[in-house]
């Protein structure tokens, strides 16, 4: 049966083979002649583990309590399932270690139905890595009565399978999500509020973990956000959820002193949050940096980013720096003049940004080279 199994298993349109010649997991005939206690079928299996996953001798040690001689077939089996998938080892090794049960389970019942549901809604190898990876539970439990209806729930809101599966990866876990206890009552309860079914969608599509909370956790925030004087029919009251939801209150506070430093007022806070709610996500070492740069190398006032909090979420060093360097130097040259159009910008797309702003000079080859040389470097001190 073993062999038949790594025979046949796994054909598809995203699917491979897995054969006896091809298994790249050591076949368990190899080992099977040392075996003969259960110690040194308990010292076999840290080896394996250990050598074969990468686990460290800790965990290998931890998870080989789990198995016993006659589940090592089914153990070799799912190790080259999850191999052959693209798992790297580090994804096996989280895999087990999260459910180390999953070794001693039968694959045709509880890894194949699952690869074969997914494959059927477009999923690719890639998809399915980060899907158990990032929730091994979805591998034991049942297709029937929970993954497929909760599949089609979503499914039936997003009118499309490649959205869904789009979702599930973001957040694999609200496949086991309560629908009745959690989902449905939150998506009830923003729909009673005013706001608009796209919005909606756009939370399932970009944030389904936020679907599986407290319904009246969801509500208090959502009063919350109301306060703030956001408008249910625009976009950025979900997110303005979003935000509010994963963050306590303790780091709000430390991060409107953070802007405070830079001589903003809380109305000032409350207004770049409207305009931008993930501007209260970002590292305060990286609003220290980058307001330091628009500041102080760029001369431009705090109020700037107050009206375009965008711009503090844009990367520092592949975007910000090699722009803002050639602005410096074009203002120098009398080319420009550093105000708050120009800073906008810098949040234009690449081929906008040179075709609307550094083509239309008649210096724009030195623009250019200067341009890419500054990018280079910026490229270069992100990968340091």
């Amino acid at each position: 049966m073993f062999y038949f199994l790594c025979k046949t298993i796994l054909h598809g349109r995203n699917g491979y083979s897995i054969t006896a010649q091809n298994l790249s997991i050591p076949p368990l005939s190899t080992f099977l002649r040392y075996l003969t206690s259960d110690a040194s079928q308990h010292s076999f299996i840290v080896s394996y583990l250990t050598n074969t996953c990468g686990f460290s001798p800790e965990s290998a040690l931890s998870a080989s309590k789990f198995y016993r001689l006659q589940t090592l077939d089914n153990a070799v089996l799912v190790l080259s399932i999850f191999k052959n998938l693209g798992c790297s080892k580090f994804h096996i090794s989280y895999i087990i270690l999260k459910l180390p049960r999953i070794l001693a389970s039968n694959p045709e019942r509880t890894i194949i139905p699952k690869l074969e549901f997914f494959r059927s809604k477009g999923a690719s190898n890639s998809d399915l890595v980060r899907i158990f990876s990032c929730c091994p539970w979805i591998l034991e439990r049942g297709l029937e009565k929970q993954l497929v209806p909760s599949f089609n729930f979503f499914r039936d809101l997003l009118q499309s399978d490649q959205k869904t599966i789009a979702a599930v990866k973001c957040c694999p876990s609200i496949l086991l999500c309560r629908l009745e206890a959690r989902v449905i009552p939150v998506i009830n309860i923003l729909r009673e509020n005013g706001v608009p079914e796209a919005n909606i969608l756009h939370l399932i599509r970009y944030h389904p973990m936020k679907l599986h909370t407290n319904p009246d956790n969801f509500k208090k925030v959502l009063e919350e956000v109301r306060l703030m004087g956001f408008s249910p029919l625009k976009v950025h009251f979900v997110l303005a959820i979003v935000v509010l939801m994963g963050v306590r209150k303790s780091v709000w506070e430390n991060k409107v002193d953070v802007y405070k430093r830079w001589g903003w007022s809380n109305e000032d806070v409350i207004t770049a949050f409207g305009k931008h709610p993930f501007c209260m996500r970002i590292s305060d070492d990286k609003i220290m940096a980058v307001m330091d740069f628009y500041v102080n190398k760029l001369g431009l006032d705090s109020s700037v980013i107050v009206n375009c909090p965008v711009l503090l979420a844009l990367s520092l060093k592949k975007r910000i720096v090699p722009r803002g360097s050639l602005i410096q130097f074009m203002s120098s040259k009398g080319l420009v003049k550093i105000d708050s159009h120009i800073a906008t910008l810098l949040k234009h797309s690449e081929k906008n940004f040179i075709e609307k702003f550094v083509n239309r000079y008649e210096e724009s080859p030195q623009l250019l080279k200067l341009y890419s040389e500054l990018k280079q470097q910026g490229e270069q001190q992100q990968d340091s």
